[in-house]
């Protein structure tokens, strides 16, 4: 079965999933050639282990606690808080409490 990603002009719900988030998985919203939009639901305790993406990324704490590790320095996102990283910066995150980030990826196409 194929996942349905928005299409233009579709509205996409990003409201604090709240007691629903022990339930919920990691979801790409949208994705086209040149962007990429995912949910990331992270329970606490979780970490994404040191790892970079080619194209500039940001990342929006929806909900919860989690420690975003980059550029030598961790630092605590909660729901509100925005993060920028350049592109192919070395980053690495842990939920400290359950957590939902709306990220967002500028897909760079490497040249074969």
């Amino acid at each position: 079965m194929a996942i349905k990603h928005a299409s233009s002009g579709d509205l996409i719900d990003l409201r604090p999933l709240g007691a629903s988030l022990d339930d919920a998985q990691s979801t790409t919203l949208l994705r086209d050639q040149q962007l990429k939009v995912m949910r990331l639901v992270m329970p606490a305790g979780k970490e994404l282990q040191d790892h970079a993406v080619a194209g500039p990324i940001t990342m929006q704490c929806l909900e919860g606690v989690l420690e975003v590790t980059a550029h030598g320095s961790s630092r605590t996102m909660r729901a509100g808080d925005l993060m920028y990283l350049a592109s192919k910066v070395p980053h690495s995150l842990r939920a400290s409490e359950d957590a939902s980030v709306l990220v967002t990826i500028v897909v760079v196409r490497l040249a074969s």
